[in-house]
């Protein structure tokens, strides 16, 4: 079975992590740092803001089933692409909107998701097409948060459900078990 990965940098990851998981074909996301220029950062460091990395996702997924491109529609109606830096209450370039291809025809496709989007927004899309540096996971309390810890987090509860809300209107077709 032929999988592919897909990162992508959306504002908090616990909150994009959620999303993700729940779109059949996609059978592992993972939270971490990508784009900055300090080797193994740790979360305080990345959330001070000094590294220069993106809090991210890495999305591994079966083409066969869900496409880049329709993860890519899922990534920009579930966050705000048209906020430089920044997610709501979340500032700072950890915080940013970007896409990190893996290969030339993720490229590509980054930038038709970014035409194709530019419909839905009513404000210029912000999001960034960005070389994919080395990959930092996240510690291991970050990882699926939302199944644990996140439904006990007053700043989860506000974001996360909102958003799945989204992905259940726009994407029913997409979820697990549709």
């Amino acid at each position: 079975m032929t999988r592919e990965t897909a990162i992508f940098a959306g504002g908090c990851f616990w909150c994009t992590e959620a999303v993700f998981q729940s779109l059949d074909g996609v059978d592992g996301v993972e939270s971490g740092y990508i784009g900055g220029g300090v080797a193994n950062p740790t979360y305080k460091q990345v959330c001070g803001g000094d590294t220069g990395h993106a809090e991210a996702i890495r999305i591994s997924f079966d083409p066969s089933v869900i496409s880049y491109d329709d993860l890519l529609d899922v990534f920009f109606a579930t966050h705000d692409p048209t906020q430089l830096n920044r997610q709501g209450n979340d500032i700072g370039t950890q915080y940013r909107s970007a896409i990190f291809p893996l290969d030339a025809a993720q490229t590509d496709a980054a930038r038709a998701g970014i035409e194709r989007a530019t419909a839905d927004w009513p404000a210029p899309i912000v999001t960034t097409i960005e070389s994919a540096s080395e990959w930092y996971p996240a510690e291991d309390y970050h990882q699926a948060y939302w199944e644990g810890e996140g439904q006990r987090n007053p700043y989860c509860m506000a974001v996360i459900p909102p958003k799945l809300a989204k992905l259940r209107k726009g994407f029913s077709d997409r979820l697990r078990g549709a």
